[in-house]
């Protein structure tokens, strides 16, 4: 039982040492001290010269506003579609709809975005000429807009799944249906009904994954430079941009930005805390005005057109990329392409075979490394008697609450500094620090909820605890465990920021590919990218599914776990 003792603080140390080296890598440079550029003295300069860069207040408030915007917008559409439809056959149809909407990367759904509402895009093509008079392609911006709109549809596709599974996780916790029976029985609407008695009971649940949605918006590179506005572009694209310039000196002024960048962080999570306590204070006054709310049905139907269009999007983006993949001479306003080649395909083919190999390797190292050390934990919580508490939960959302911009680039000054190689090894370690948390929250709840009782059975007939837990338990949770690893292999398919910055430009994945054509704009190229990248996503999902049915063909109860 001992050999299991050590894996909870190794998996401290694999989640938080690699972001703790980061903010130390950038808290020096962003001080002046960075001996690899010459710089070998503290010293101010660097926040001086961030603060003398003229795009500094557009690129600080399109940060804060998209992010605040994106999470919003997220949050209240996955608060209506719930409060509306759970329980309905709509809400189920959106439900299954979850796993695939969930592995498709960001890279690809804003990829479909921008393929879809670019002035020559699939919306403007459909109603065009008919309905609006374009014989052209109309002169507007509306990808990279500069108000960063087009960046917030992009980031709100995706995070309106995530926040889903979080909610539909948390609302066994929350006894909603007997809540809502009650609120409806004294005369309240379904939704107003709903979020005042169960909404707040599951907020309590997901307000750790909001505030990780809140950061990634704020900080998320690869949307931004696909969707985003870039004269100037957010605080976090230009940190990028300053990190991969040849002059090194430029590093000490991102590293300053990094600072700032955790800064705002910061303050923006403080300030959704304090509108936490604002909404909460106003919804006990309306609480006690009686009102019992009469938009309902309009809610209802807001709630479901929204999650429909959210749905939609992420489909009909994909649906685009493919074929563009395939499409020859394709002219405007034309609907569907003249003709279809597979020449794309072809001329990528042999690289992209190699990339995806090397994005393979990579994710599955990292999500087999991550299961190792959740399935270690866990079994260690089983054995010892130990549980998580909030403390442990919010150690296990830190490294998705630090913006990736604020200690990726000081983790990869800190690398150039000591000597290290960048490679495939420090990112997949780099990796494993996003996994880990996924893998393990996929993976807690049907752990902890297994019967214990075959644990004492298969005891009793003299089987080790190891062998309780390899003989009996894993087979009987095949199922969760396989579905943690596709949560896993997606979350590592998605990763751009960490391959771009700490392999150096010396490793390359379907996602830095993908997003390195987006400069290019060869809407073909990007095409067989952004299909094969998410392919490599969902594909692990349908494993998933699969293989627990094949297995357990012959044992029904075992098929899902």
């Amino acid at each position: 039982m001992q050999r299991i003792a050590w894996l909870p603080a190794l998996t401290l140390a694999a989640m938080l040492g690699p972001v703790l080296a980061g903010l130390v890598g950038t808290i020096l440079p962003a001080l002046g001290y960075f001996p690899a550029a010459g710089a070998d003295r503290l010293t101010l300069e660097p926040l001086q010269d961030l603060l003398a860069w003229p795009g500094l207040p557009r690129a600080t408030w399109l940060s804060v506003s998209t992010g605040l915007l994106a999470t919003g917008l997220s949050l209240a559409i996955v608060a209506l579609i719930t409060a509306g439809w759970i329980g309905t056959r709509a809400f189920r149809a959106l439900e299954r709809l979850l796993s695939p909407l969930l592995s498709v990367p960001h890279a690809a759904a804003a990829f479909g975005i921008a393929f879809l509402i670019a002035p020559s895009g699939w919306v403007v093509r459909l109603i065009s000429p008919w309905a609006t008079g374009w014989a052209q392609p109309p002169d507007v911006l509306i990808v990279q807009d500069p108000w960063g709109l087009a960046m917030v549809a992009g980031l709100v596709v995706k995070e309106v799944p995530f926040l889903m599974l979080m909610t539909l996780a948390a609302l066994g916790q929350t006894d909603a249906n007997r809540a809502l029976t009650v609120a409806q029985s004294l005369g309240y609407g379904r939704i107003t009904g709903w979020m005042r008695t169960v909404f707040p009971r599951i907020y309590a649940q997901i307000r750790l994954p909001v505030y990780v949605v809140l950061v990634y918006s704020m900080s998320v590179v690869d949307v931004a430079v696909i969707l985003g506005p870039n004269t100037p572009p957010t605080l976090s694209v230009q940190i990028v941009r300053w990190m991969n310039d040849p002059d090194l000196a430029l590093r000490l002024q991102a590293a300053a930005a990094a600072l700032l960048q955790l800064a705002l962080v910061l303050a923006t999570v403080t300030l959704w805390w304090l509108a936490e306590r604002a909404v909460a204070w106003l919804g006990h006054r309306l609480i006690a005005t009686g009102a019992r709310g009469r938009a309902d049905r309009m809610q209802r139907q807001l709630g479901l057109c929204a999650g429909a269009a959210v749905a939609a999007a992420v489909l009909l983006g994909l649906l685009s990329l493919a074929v563009w993949s395939v499409a020859g001479f394709w002219s405007y306003p034309d609907l569907l392409p003249n003709s279809l080649t597979l020449r794309t395909w072809m001329r990528h083919g042999p690289d992209l075979w190699t990339t995806a190999l090397e994005t393979a390797v990579i994710a599955v190292t990292a999500t087999g490394l991550a299961l190792l050390l959740a399935l270690g934990c866990l079994e260690a919580e089983y054995r010892y008697g130990l549980r998580m508490r909030t403390g442990g939960l919010f150690i296990l959302y830190l490294p998705l609450l630090v913006p990736q911009t604020a200690f990726l680039p000081g983790l990869q000054t800190l690398l150039l500094s000591i000597g290290a190689d960048a490679g495939r090894g420090p990112v997949i370690a780099t990796h494993l620090v996003f996994v880990l948390p996924y893998v393990f929250l996929s993976l807690g709840d049907p752990f902890r909820a297994w019967d214990p009782r075959y644990g004492t059975i298969a005891s009793a007939l003299s089987a080790s605890p190891d062998q309780v837990l390899w003989r009996v338990r894993l087979p009987m949770l095949l199922a969760p465990v396989l579905t943690a690893c596709a949560v896993g292999i997606a979350v590592s398919v998605g990763q751009y920021l960490p391959t771009l910055l700490v392999g150096g430009g010396r490793v390359q994945t379907l996602t830095t590919e993908a997003v390195a054509l987006a400069a290019g704009g060869d809407r073909r190229a990007i095409g067989v990218h952004g299909l094969v990248q998410t392919l490599a996503a969902l594909l692990p999902f349908a494993a998933a599914v699969l293989l627990p049915t094949l297995i357990w063909r012959n044992r029904r109860g075992l098929r899902h776990g």
